[in-house]
Parts: C-alpha cells; structure tokens; sequence
C-alpha cells in the first residue's frame, strides 16, 4: 500500500486532476484505489461525480474511523472520502492543537491495508492541511505547469519537503514530477520541460500531459478523462502516468 500526497503551493497546476485520473486510471487497471479530499472546495469529490454532504475528511482528522466515512463511486475498486466547505474550519483547529500536524498520519495509521493506493488531495497552500498530509504520506507527487514560474515554485516546494521530513515524516520520499498542461507547440512549454527534466532528472515521468479540452471538461461532468473521452490526449496521458507510477510503486 502507497500513499501519495498530490501537492504544490501553487494554484492551478493540476492536483486534483492529476490525483482522479490516476487514481481512475489504477483502478481500472485493477488496483485498489482511495481519495481523500483534503481541499475544502471539494473539487476531487465533484471530479469523480459525489457530493459534498454528510461525513467528511472533516471528521477523519477530527477521530472518525476510516471505514466509516469511505464510499464507493460509481468506477469499481475506487472509493473516495470526500470534502465539504466546512473542512475550512480544520485549518484554524489544527494549529491550536497539540501535535496537530499529525492527526492525518494516526488517523491513516489503520483502515488503510485493503488499498493497493490512498491519494491525498490537498489544497494549493503549504498550510496545516497540507502539513497533515505530508506528515501523513509516503510519498509526494508534485504536479508542475508548463509555464516560467515553475522552477522558482518547485524550488520553494522541495526546501518544504526538507523540512517535513526533518521534523515530522523522515521517511518521505519524492514519488515524482509531473508536468501539466503541456503545449507542446510553444518555445516556452519545450524550454520549461528540459530545465525541470535536467534539474530532476529520473524524478520526472517520462510521460507529461498535454492541454486538453477534454481533460478540462470532465470534471464539470462529474467523471475522470477515461471514463469521459477514453481517446483524448489527456486521458491517455494519465493512462500512461499511472502505469509509470505502478513501475515506480
């Protein structure tokens, strides 16, 4: 069992995409997969066709059992523990308690064995959310737009990993950079992927995923890419990632 934190400071780089896709991807291909939504706008959660009402990761961090709080979507050996605004209110309670960085890592600590994959989904901040689920992880997967800020931005992520693994989780390991919404076609997408590729080397897949309407809309229709256009660039993109990630696992 891997669990996988998909994080960035940044917005708009394409974490919760990244984390429904994959994750789609991997249990089509028959492993077991779970999501958490750690994002109080519950984006994974209407990504993958579920509402944002009843039990929550709100009250995972606040001691509710696993078990209790997973529900089944409608995509065979994917389950998913969704967000509703209210987790909002987790950020300002977990910095006024004590050892709150870790109440994710214990409340993972069982419940977890029956799933090949666990993806956290966290909000575009380094806040205590995405602490948690640092802490909490045992790997990161860090989703990076094609774009100029993307090196200064990875930069600022990696000195953060440091520090997580130094205070709270030393086993953290980087899973892997992946780049996102990729034009090929432009000088500057092709110069962005070669400095990340030659800053980092074998921690970027090989695979990166291009821009794509099709991969833009599916989440307005409540589905991940291969469930929505199985023949779109994006959807064999994240094909092909979650593959990568299985050789990497």
């Amino acid at each position: 069992m891997s669990i996988l934190v998909i994080a960035n400071q940044k917005g708009g780089v394409g974490k919760t995409t990244t984390a429904i896709n994959l994750a789609a991807c991997l249990a089509e291909a028959g492993e077991r997969a779970l999501v958490i939504d750690l994002d109080p706008q519950a984006n994974a959660t209407s990504g993958l066709g579920m509402r944002a009402n009843g039990t929550s990761s709100y009250d995972l961090l606040d001691g509710a059992p696993l078990a209790e709080l997973t529900r089944h979507t409608a995509f065979e050996n994917l389950d998913i523990i969704p967000s509703k605004p209210d987790l909002a209110g987790a950020v300002v309670e977990l910095a006024q308690r004590s050892e709150g960085e870790r109440y994710l890592s214990q409340a993972l600590a069982t419940g977890t064995s029956q799933y090949d994959f666990v993806f956290l989904d966290c909000p575009p901040s380094l806040g205590p959310l995405t602490v948690n689920a640092l802490a909490a992880a045992d790997r990161v997967l860090v989703p990076v737009q094609a774009e100029y800020y993307a090196l200064e931005g990875l930069s600022q992520l990696m000195q953060s990993i440091d520090l997580i693994r130094r205070r709270l989780n030393p086993t953290l390991g980087i899973g892997g950079v992946l780049l996102t919404m990729v034009d090929s076609r432009t000088r500057l997408a092709q110069d962005v992927e070669a400095e990340v590729r030659k800053h980092f080397g074998s921690l970027v897949f090989r695979t990166s995923v291009p821009r794509s309407v099709r991969l833009a809309e599916a989440p307005s229709h409540g589905l991940p890419a291969i469930a929505y256009d199985r023949r779109s660039a994006g959807a064999d993109a994240y094909w092909k990632v979650a593959m990568e990630l299985v050789e990497r696992a």
